[in-house]
C-alpha cells in the first residue's frame, strides 16, 4: 500500500493546491497553539470551512497543536481541540505530552500524533510515545534510512511519518532554544526567529555555518519508498500556493512512477536554499549539506509561479460517485447517489409520455455523468427506466446537482467529552535543595552542596561509582540505542542507580533497564500535566520563574546556573567548516556580533552549541520555589566550580559576564 501524501496549509489556497494535486491528507494549524504561528493559519470558521472541504474531497486533515502550552493555556487548547474535533478534524499533530494526555482522556475520540518536535529518534521513543497514546509518530528528520528502516522494523504497531520535502533547521526539532535565549521568539511556541540563517562562523571559517539546504527526498522515493512508513510529509505551512502544488505533484509522479526532470527542476526553481540536500537520510552529514536563500534562488523562482498555478486552477477528479436512477410512468423520478461513504436520495419531476423520441438508459445515464466542475468522477450509472417516457435535461440536472451539494455537506456533530480537572497553581514556596551535572569527573570538587550529581554515561565507571553519581544519558541517540543500552546494562550491573534523561527514548530504556529515571530539560516539561508523566523534572528554561514555581507537582527543579544548551545538531558546524583539527575538542561559533557560542562535542552522533554566556540566579535564588536547584557544568574546571558555588552561597554573582536568562522576561 502506497503511503499518504502529506501537503502543508498556511492558507486556504495552499490548502486547495495541495488537494487538487493530490495529496492525501492536510495537516494545518490554528491561529493559537501551532508551531508555524507566522504562516496564515485558520480561525474558528476556517477550520470548519477547510474540514469541509477536505471531507468533500475524501483527504484526511490534521490540526497542529504542536507547541508546548503553560498551564493556563490548557483550557483554550481544549476548546480548540473539541472544536476541531466537532469538524470532523481525522486528528491532532502534538508536541506538549502533557496536552496529548489532556486530550485523550477529555476526548477518547481524539487521533494523537506525535509531532518530530517530540525527538523521536530511535525504537524505544516510539514505543514509549505509543504507551502515552500516539497513534503515529513524526520521526526526526535528522534520521539515516537503515535508522528509519529500524525503527519501522522494531515498532510495526505505530505509524510512522517521514519528511521528505522542504525546510532543515541545524538543531533537532524540538532541542533548538536559541531563538527563545536570545530574542524571546521561542520555536517550541511557534515564534521561531530563525536566527540559524543569520551569519555565524566556525573557529574563523565559513560564513553561514548555521545554515542547512533544504531536505527533499523525492527523488530517492523514486527509487524506493521506505518500507514500513505510513506518511510522507512536505513541510511548508509558511510557503506559497505555487510550492505546495509543485511540491505535491512531483511526490506524487515519484510514488506512481512518473517523476520527470521538469517537474524536479520546477521544484528546486520554487524554492531552494542553493540547491536539495538528502545527506542525513543517505547517511553521510557533511559541508556540502549548507546553503542560503541566494539572489539566483528568488530570481529563478519569479519564473516559474505563473506556470506552477495552472496545477491546481481547476477542480481535479478524485471521488468517485455511483448513482441509481430510476423513472417510472407516473411516480417523481428518483436519484441515489453513493460517495464519500455515504448514501443521498434526491427526489425529481415525474416524467411525461414521449411525443416523438422517449428517453433511453444510455441518455440518462450521459447526463448524469457530466459532473463537469466538482471533484466527482461517474462510477456505476445504473438506470431503470420505463418505456416511452421523457424527463427534460434540466430535470436531470437538477436531481444531480443536488446529489452533489448533499454529499457535500456535514452536519457537526458534537464530540464525546469527559471532563477533567485542570491543574491548580501550586501555592506551597520551597527552598530549593541543589542538584548538578558535570561534563567530566575532574571538575568535582571534595566538598559540594549537591544532593544528586550526573556524569556523561560515557564517562569513567569507577568514577562514576566513587562520586555516587548518576549518569547522564546523551539527548542524541541516533543509531546508537543498543549501544547504550549495553553500556547501562554494565552500569546497573555495577550498581549505578540514577538517570538523567533528556531524550523520552532514553527515560524508557532507563527505566526498562531499572534506574531510577530523573527528566532533563530536553523533555521540553512546560505545565503540571506534562510534570506529572515525568519524573523529578527539570522544567523547561523557557518558563519564567513564577511560570516554573505554579507547576504543581512533586520534586520539580529548574536550571539556575550554566551554560545554557542552545541547539542539539547533528551535523557539527565545526567539523564541517573548519575540521576537528582546527577544533581540538574546545570549537566555537561566532555570530555578526562577535559573540563566541562553544560547541561540545561527544561519542555520541550530536553536538551541543551552548550559550555565549552563562546563566546565573545567584543572587536571585529568593524567587526560586521549586523543590532543587540545577547547576549545568560544561567547561568549568575545578576551581571555578568551587568559585560558583561560593557565589551561590553568598547570595552574590561569580565574576565575569552572566544572564539571567528567560526567567524576568519569558517567552512569546
Amino acid at each position: 500500500m502506497k503511503p499518504e501524501i502529506l501537503a502543508p496549509a498556511g492558507t486556504r489556497e495552499a490548502l486547495i493546491a495541495g488537494v487538487r494535486c493530490g495529496a492525501d491528507a492536510i495537516y494545518l494549524g490554528g491561529r493559537s497553539f501551532s508551531a508555524r504561528a507566522g504562516a496564515g493559519n485558520f480561525d474558528f470558521e476556517e477550520l470548519r470551512r477547510a474540514a469541509d472541504y477536505c471531507r468533500s474531497h475524501d483527504v484526511r486533515l490534521y490540526l497542529t497543536v504542536n507547541t508546548l502550552c503553560r498551564d493556563d493555556e490548557l483550557e483554550e487548547a481544549l476548546r480548540l481541540a473539541e472544536y476541531a474535533l466537532s469538524c470532523g478534524v481525522n486528528g491532532f499533530i502534538v508536541q506538549d505530552i502533557g496536552l496529548a494526555e489532556l486530550i485523550s482522556r477529555t476526548f477518547p475520540a481524539a487521533r494523537l500524533h506525535a509531532s518530530t518536535q517530540a525527538s523521536a529518534m530511535s525504537p524505544e521513543g516510539v514505543r514509549e510515545l505509543a504507551r502515552l497514546g500516539f497513534r503515529r509518530v513524526v520521526l526526526a528528520r535528522e534520521l539515516s534510512e537503515a535508522e528509519i528502516a529500524e525503527i519501522a522494523r522494531e515498532c510495526p504497531e505505530t505509524e510512522l511519518e517521514i519528511f521528505v520535502h522542504g525546510a532543515l533547521c541545524m538543531s533537532v526539532s524540538g532541542q533548538c532554544y536559541m531563538s527563545a535565549v536570545i530574542g524571546q521568539r521561542s520555536g517550541n511556541r511557534g515564534r521561531c526567529a530563525q536566527p540559524c540563517r543569520l551569519p555565524f562562523t566556525a573557529c574563523g571559517k565559513g560564513d553561514h555555518v548555521l545554515s542547512l539546504k533544504d531536505l527533499s527526498l523525492i527523488e530517492k522515493i523514486n527509487a524506493s519508498c521506505p518500507s514500513g512508513i505510513a506518511s510522507l510529509k512536505i513541510e511548508g505551512r509558511m510557503k506559497r500556493p505555487e510550492y505546495v502544488a509543485a511540491a505535491v505533484t512531483a511526490l506524487r509522479r515519484a510514488l506512481d512512477g512518473r517523476l520527470d526532470a521538469d517537474i524536479t527542476g520546477t521544484l528546486k526553481s520554487v524554492f531552494s536554499r542553493s540547491g536539495f540536500t538528502s545527506a542525513y537520510y543517505d547517511g553521510a552529514p557533511g559541508d556540502d549539506m549548507f546553503g542560503i536563500r541566494s539572489r539566483e534562488d528568488v530570481v529563478s523562482s519569479a519564473g516559474v509561479l505563473k506556470e506552477l498555478e495552472r496545477l491546481y486552477e481547476k477542480e481535479q477528479k478524485r471521488v468517485r460517485l455511483d448513482m441509481d436512477f430510476e423513472m417510472r410512468d407516473g411516480r417523481p423520478s428518483r436519484l441515489t447517489a453513493r460517495a464519500l461513504g455515504k448514501t443521498v436520495c434526491i427526489t425529481g419531476d415525474a416524467p411525461q409520455p414521449a411525443l416523438k423520441t422517449p428517453l433511453s438508459a444510455n441518455d440518462i445515464a450521459l447526463r448524469l455523468s457530466k459532473l463537469g466542475g466538482t471533484q466527482y468522477f461517474a462510477g456505476d450509472i445504473n438506470v431503470s427506466a420505463g418505456e416511452g417516457l421523457v424527463l427534460s435535461a434540466a430535470s436531470i440536472n437538477a436531481m444531480r446537482r443536488q446529489a452533489v451539494e448533499r454529499l457535500d455537506e456535514f452536519e457537526p456533530a458534537a464530540p464525546q467529552k469527559l471532563p477533567q480537572p485542570l491543574p491548580k497553581k501550586r501555592e506551597s514556596a520551597a527552598e530549593p535543595y541543589y542538584t548538578a551535572r558535570f561534563l567530566s569527573a575532574s571538575q568535582v570538587p571534595q566538598e559540594h552542596p549537591f544532593r544528586r550529581i550526573f556524569l556523561p554515561v560515557w564517562e569513567n565507571e569507577r568514577d562514576i561509582l566513587r562520586l555516587g553519581a548518576g549518569v547522564e544519558l546523551p539527548r542524541g541517540l541516533f543509531g546508537c540505542e543498543k549501544r547504550l543500552e549495553k553500556r547501562l546494562s554494565q552500569l546497573k550491573a555495577a550498581g549505578v542507580r540514577f538517570a538523567l534523561c533528556g531524550n523520552i527514548g532514553a527515560a524508557a530504556l532507563a527505566r526498562r533497564l531499572g534506574f531510577e529515571v530523573f527528566g532533563d530539560f530536553g523533555l521540553n516539561v512546560f505545565n503540571s500535566v506534562s510534570a506529572s508523566l515525568v519524573p523529578h523534572p527539570i522544567l523547561s528554561f523557557e518558563l519564567s520563574a513564577a511560570q516554573a514555581n505554579a507547576v504543581n507537582t512533586r520534586d520539580t527543579g529548574v536550571i539556575v546556573y550554566g551554560r545554557l544548551p542552545l541547539m542539539l545538531a547533528r551535523n557539527c558546524p565545526v567539523k564541517s567548516a573548519a575540521g576537528c583539527a582546527r577544533c581540538g575538542k574546545k570549537g566555537f561559533i561566532t555570530d555578526r556580533r562577535g559573540n563566541d557560542f562553544p560547541v561540545v562535542c561527544s561519542p555520541y552522533p550530536c553536538v551541543e552549541i551552548l550559550n555565549c554566556r552563562p546563566l546565573s540566579l545567584a543572587d536571585r535564588m529568593g524567587d526560586i520555589h521549586t523543590d532543587f536547584a540545577h547547576f549545568y557544568f560544561t567547561r568549568e574546571s575545578r576551581g571555578e566550580v568551587s568559585s560558583v558555588i561560593k557565589a551561590f552561597e553568598r547570595g552574590e554573582h561569580p565574576a565575569g559576564d552572566f544572564t539571567k536568562g528567560l526567567y524576568y522576561r519569558g517567552v512569546f
